[in-house]
């Protein structure tokens, strides 16, 4: 609980550790530019020391890069006439939709920035769905978002059902043979709370028995490996402790 406190105040133990050792060598490379560097072509400026990245790869290639890739990799292919998003992260898919298309994004939390081929509509999906919004759109995304709903880590409403609720508002969003693209954290299923929701593979399958058709999905485990199938062997067959399940359903 103590990690989790200082993680949130912005305190990161063994990243401090790594800043302290990181500053020795920072003080020797600064003291070799400023005997050799060319002092008249670039005056000496305000020191903004980085202290950490010596040994850092080139990228962090998590759980949303691949997801990101994958599903905008998908709706590139369908290229669906309208797509309307809910809650993915504006500084990944959404950035990366709208790097070929028009897209339409919901979200419980307000965005005043005004952002290239994105139209953004604030709205609680815990609420009645308004009419103009049932049945409106072919293809719709809610990526690593519906494990979040009811625990008011967003300022929604507290709801141990909101997952659920959510989820029947996705559904009435999608029009008749439309499209749901879906991805929520898998594994032994528990919640930690307030951050998200793990639900059991079996969970997230049994939501589309009714309905619905899967026409896609994959699995990303706990390593970071992607396993992509045309059915659901790749959800039944998950192991792990905490991975990511990634679902395109059609709307019968």
């Amino acid at each position: 609980m103590l990690r989790a406190v200082l993680r949130n105040a912005g305190i990161h133990p063994q990243r401090m550790l790594s800043a302290l050792r990181g500053w020795r060598r920072y003080v020797r490379d600064r003291a070799v530019f400023r005997r050799t560097g060319n002092q008249n072509a670039f005056p000496w400026g305000k020191e903004l020391p980085i202290l950490t990245e010596w040994d850092e790869s080139s990228g962090s290639l998590g759980t949303y890069f691949y997801q990101d890739q994958l599903v905008a990799r998908w709706i590139h292919e369908d290229s669906p006439s309208r797509h309307v998003d809910v809650g993915s992260r504006l500084d990944g898919f959404v950035g990366s939709l709208s790097v070929f298309r028009e897209v339409e994004v919901l979200d419980i939390r307000p965005q005043h920035e005004t952002i290239s081929n994105v139209k953004f509509h604030q709205l609680d999906l815990m609420l009645p769905l308004p009419e103009k919004w049932i049945d409106s759109t072919p293809s719709l995304s809610c990526l690593h978002t519906i494990e979040h709903f009811g625990l008011g880590r967003y300022g929604d409403a507290i709801d141990p059902s909101g997952h659920l609720k959510g989820l029947a508002q996705l559904k009435k969003m999608v029009m008749p043979s439309g499209l749901l693209y879906l991805s929520t954290p898998i594994g032994p299923q528990r919640i930690e709370f307030n951050a998200h929701r793990i639900f059991a593979p079996e969970t997230v399958l049994s939501w589309f028995d009714d309905g619905w058709e899967i026409v896609k999905c994959a699995a990303l485990g706990d390593d970071n490996q992607m396993q992509v199938s045309a059915g659901v062997d790749g959800l039944k067959s998950f192991t792990g402790n905490l991975g990511l399940g990634i679902l395109c359903v059609r709307k019968r």
